[in-house]
């Protein structure tokens, strides 16, 4: 890309003109997708910007025309290295956008070299990198120096506790975004409920939010849920489906070994099927990737692992044979469906034994005698980095970064500049607030737990409660769920009748006096979900307003 095109493109800041130039002549792109224009003026205006918008909705267009109008140092937090090489392999197949390169362990030495020569000349330049990249001071202070103008990240769910991927290593951005000298942030995710929009914001510390959500209701996908009483029943169904449903699809389970299983079961129907999970050789995931993308498979079956940045709009089907952690991560997934606009099937197969799994899969034990001997150590030098505590203690630096995130979630250290605590607390108090913390944690896993079943249970619209649950407006029956089919086989009369006379509405904001404060996400005739901030979700009858355990926020006032 050349200097004059890059200062010709990024001379304008907000002009509606520069945008549809830029997509024109530096991507190639001759329009834009709904809710794109208004996050990327936003963004590129220099605001905080908070964007959901659905899987296949088009985010990195915006942090790549956003990036491309501010010029200079465009950081992007990414959480994938497959994910980063895909982002680098198509702005480098743009026809004049400014170069991107990646900062991870995984690049030889010269390519590093090369790209901090791109850096420090100060830009412009994208600059991929996982959060746990910028615990490294060298690094921040690096590219604090050649000057950041915005600070893009993506999946930003994983900063929420309350999302379905959080991620600790998260936790450390506000403390990055200040030792960058505070450029403007641009958080990005495919689903994000509003609690998990709430703490988005509070984590990252921004501040004057632009929040734009776009896209989240996807009409094209039916909604199914095929309740099991045995196991065997639900996986003689999986396979079925998976077997003669139009193809391409995709197939959830809850377990490396399933992928396996359940692989080799599909493919006996001649089938072209392959089974993708963490645990392999990152060489096999690749191929696995590329050959699902070059349309050579019909079927993938995977663990969560599969899916972030990887591209099929033509995807027809996606059943889950185990439920997910949270309604979240369900429809992020089921959200890789149908992304032509074109028609396709997501089928839940729901065996109320899987919830004691996705339980198990959430529960975090606290080895009192690491945290004590991480307290001290950071005690009697406080400001070593995560690499020299983990040398003092002689443990790995995963094991020292896992206690450390714990301690910043638990709010007693802050990692600016290093390790150093934020409150003189004794060992066992510090052990204490780290457990009392993940048990908080635990019950908001839990809650989140209980609404992904009550969607499977539900008798009303699916895609109502989801919709609900995310906090966008829409009909109270779809149309295209199994719920709403059955009702209209039926010829039932409208079972909403009564909710316009509920005395709580969707986004109140409410307090409880023995949970505290909430949200509501979803309203009956006679009763409410509410989401509290301490708790997690709670199905509350609105005679808690006439015993006054629940008042609206406002009469607190």
């Amino acid at each position: 890309m050349s200097a004059d095109t890059v200062s010709r493109m990024s001379s304008s800041r907000t002009s509606p003109a520069s945008v549809d130039t830029i997509a024109r002549e530096g991507f190639g792109w001759d329009e834009l997708l709904p809710g794109q224009r208004e996050a990327i003026d936003s963004a590129s205006a220099g605001r905080d910007t908070l964007l959901v918008l659905a899987t296949g909705g088009g985010k990195s267009a915006v942090y790549q025309i956003a990036g491309a109008q501010r010029g200079g140092v465009v950081v992007v937090v990414s959480p994938l290295v497959a994910l980063q090489a895909d982002q680098i392999a198509s702005i480098a197949a743009a026809p004049a956008a400014p170069p991107a390169v990646a900062i991870n362990s995984a690049i030889p030495a010269s390519e590093a070299a090369r790209a901090w020569d791109l850096i420090d000349a100060g830009g412009p330049v994208y600059v991929l990198l996982a959060p746990e990249q910028l615990s490294h001071e060298e690094t921040v202070a690096r590219l604090a120096a050649a000057g950041v103008t915005l600070l893009v990240v993506d999946e930003a769910h994983c900063v929420s506790s309350w999302g379905h991927d959080f991620r600790p290593d998260y936790l450390r951005l506000a403390d990055v975004r200040r030792e960058l000298g505070d450029p403007p942030v641009l958080a990005m995710t495919a689903t994000a409920s509003e609690p998990v929009r709430a703490e988005i914001i509070e984590k990252l510390a921004m501040t004057d939010v632009d929040v734009q959500v776009h896209g989240v209701d996807r009409p094209e996908i039916r909604l199914v849920v095929h309740r099991h009483e045995s196991e065997t029943q639900k996986r003689a169904a999986v396979v079925e489906e998976a077997r003669t449903w139009t193809a391409p699809g995709l197939v959830y389970v809850a377990t490396r070994k399933e992928t396996e299983a359940y692989a080799e079961e599909i493919a006996a129907a001649d089938r072209r099927v392959a089974a993708y999970h963490a645990g392999m050789k990152a060489a096999d995931r690749r191929s696995i990737q590329d050959r699902w993308r070059d349309g050579e498979l019909d079927v993938v079956v995977a663990t969560s692992a599969f899916g972030m940045g990887i591209d099929r709009p033509d995807v027809r089907f996606v059943l889950h044979a185990a439920v997910t952690e949270s309604l979240d991560a369900y429809y992020q997934e089921i959200g890789r469906a149908g992304r032509d606009g074109e028609p396709a099937t997501t089928a839940l197969h729901y065996h109320a034994k899987d919830l004691g799994l996705r339980r198990f899969f959430t529960r975090r034990s606290v080895r009192p005698a690491e945290i004590r001997a991480l307290w001290a150590a950071i005690g009697r030098t406080p400001g070593r980095h995560v690499h020299e505590l983990a040398a003092t203690l002689d443990k790995p630096s995963r094991t020292v970064t896992r206690l450390v995130n714990d301690l910043v979630d638990a709010q007693l250290v802050e990692t600016t500049d290093g390790v150093r605590k934020v409150r003189s607390v004794a060992a066992d108090t510090a052990v204490r607030t780290v457990r009392e913390t993940l048990d908080a944690r635990e019950r908001v896993a839990d809650s989140r737990l209980a609404m992904m079943r009550a969607y499977a249970e539900t008798s009303h619209c699916r895609r109502r409660i989801l919709l609900d649950y995310f906090g966008v407006e829409g009909a109270r029956w779809c149309g295209n769920c199994d719920r709403c089919e059955q009702r209209d086989a039926s010829g039932a009369s409208d079972a909403d009748a009564g909710i316009d006379d509920a005395p709580l509405s969707v986004d109140v904001r409410v307090a409880h006096r023995e949970w505290g404060a909430g949200t509501v996400t979803s309203v009956d005739p006679d009763r409410a979900t509410i989401c509290f901030e301490s708790e997690g979700y709670k199905v509350v009858s609105y005679e808690a307003l006439e015993t006054g355990v629940l008042q609206l926020a406002d009469a607190l006032v």
